[in-house]
């Protein structure tokens, strides 16, 4: 499997992105389409910023004609110029450089709010946590000429989906681990299903069988659980940062609003407020607020959201990001007692969470830094692939349309402009040196520390 034969597991895959290309299956072939559809409309039409979800600021840039201008903000300014090269890393965006977008105006060019938290507060905090006093975040900026024959059309990456692509380059590349090591691995991760099984089936029964399961408990649960399968805290994570930007009524909401942008401060104020360590990095497997905890977090970030609404919600939600996101496609697993505790038996019913929790754990073997390359290098070389295939020069992340875009750097011909910029002191930013640099598509090598990375890095995937 490949980034192009796997489109339908996870680009595109909602209503509100207007995509067109992959034809939906019918309902009796997919279990989850009704109640997909049904979160399709209760997403975009019965939340007071559902509309975002479909017209937005991010998708007016990535649909338009002409040139496209985003940031990019780096902390190794230094270093990047001395090589040349901006080399993209992994993460949500799998193998392209993070940005947001830019809106050009007479005052210079203003700043996605998702753009302006992590230039004015989340780098900073990195650098002030590191004790780092000799470097300052730096914005670039980019502008992009859209070719003629790029994809007018919007493509998104659901990092959530990727599961199953995990799964099948393991298969292709385990033989760079020893036997012991594979071993090992398998028993892991089949382990870590097993000693699950609760919350899976728990959620299972809430998404296929309507099942009625208390917030306290089914959250406290999920804390529990998290610990063996890291990739429900990604899912906790977007599901809580879906919920907020959809249901905040604040002022500050309402203007981002009408600018056509979700409003990304609530999550990160919300994560960054409980867990400042998470700052640059972005381990989601760290993200478990208990039952409580949550609800005071939800509170603390924004009073007009209804932390108890917020906390049923985040049940459903999860359920059925459980099951269209860690089973495998048209399944659904039943009877927990009968099932075959084998790793190759559960990758029939469970290939995706398989594949999440066999890339966590390669990313904790002794010797998985000098397989970095050849691991995450080969998905993002299906990526470039896929977006080259569709003449895609821009991907965003598509779990929402937060304002998390990249730039693909392996598409030919690729004809941009770079500069160094300076901040005004109305917060717009200004050209001031253009910079002589080459978009490598290489990924960063994982053995360099975040401080000789060259870009900020973006959430990575479980």
């Amino acid at each position: 499997m490949d980034f192009l034969d796997a489109y339908h597991l996870w680009a595109d895959a909602h209503a509100f992105f207007d995509s067109a290309l992959v034809p939906r299956p019918a309902a009796h072939a997919d279990p989850l389409a009704v109640q997909a559809a049904r979160w399709e409309s209760r997403l975009a039409e019965e939340t007071p910023n559902g509309h975002l979800l479909r017209r937005n600021a991010l998708f007016d840039a990535l649909s338009g004609n002409g040139k496209l201008h985003l940031l990019h903000v780096t902390h190794a300014l230094e270093e990047i110029n001395r090589q040349g090269v901006l080399y993209p890393s992994g993460g949500c965006l799998v193998g392209s450089i993070y940005c947001a977008p830019l809106t050009a105006s007479d005052e210079g060019f203003r700043m996605h709010n998702l753009g302006a938290y992590v230039l004015t507060k989340e780098a900073p905090a990195f650098l002030a946590k590191l004790g780092v006093t000799d470097r300052v975040p730096t914005p670039l900026i980019f502008e992009i000429d859209t070719p003629p024959q790029a994809y007018r059309g919007l493509a998104g990456v659901d990092y959530l989906r990727l599961g199953l692509i995990h799964l099948e380059i393991y298969s292709h590349l385990e033989y760079l681990l020893s036997k012991n090591e594979r071993h090992r691995l398998r028993e892991t991760v089949v382990s870590r299903v097993k000693n699950s099984a609760v919350f899976l089936a728990t959620a299972s029964a809430v998404t296929h069988q309507g099942a009625h399961v208390e917030a306290d408990a089914f959250l406290g649960l999920l804390d529990e659980t998290i610990p063996r399968l890291p990739i429900l805290g990604y899912l906790y994570f977007e599901a809580v940062a879906e919920y907020l930007m959809l249901h905040s009524t604040s002022g500050h909401t309402r203007r981002l609003a009408e600018l056509g942008e979700l409003n990304n401060w609530l999550y990160k104020e919300m994560l960054f407020a409980s867990f400042p360590a998470m700052a640059g990095k972005f381990d989601l497997a760290r993200f478990r607020p208990g039952p409580k905890r949550l609800a005071g977090l939800i509170r603390s970030v924004d009073p007009t959201v209804d932390a108890g609404h917020a906390s049923a919600y985040v049940v459903e939600r999860i359920s059925f990001l459980v099951a269209a996101r860690l089973f495998a496609p048209g399944e659904v697993p039943d009877a927990w007692h009968h099932t075959r505790w084998e790793f190759d038996s559960l990758a029939t019913q469970l290939g995706p969470l398989l594949g999440h929790l066999v890339h966590r754990e390669l990313r904790t073997f002794g010797r998985y830094p000098d397989f970095y390359f050849y691991f995450d290098q080969h998905k993002a070389l299906q990526a470039w692939n896929y977006w080259n295939h569709m003449d895609i020069v821009a991907p965003f992340n598509g779990t929402m349309p937060k304002g998390e875009v990249g730039i693909n750097p392996a598409y030919p011909d690729l004809d941009y402009r770079v500069w160094r910029a300076e901040q005004d002191a109305d917060g717009h930013l200004h050209p001031a040196e253009e910079l002589a640099l080459t978009i490598a598509p290489r990924l960063v090598d994982i053995k360099y520390t975040l401080m000789r990375n060259n870009q900020w890095t973006a959430p990575h995937a479980a």
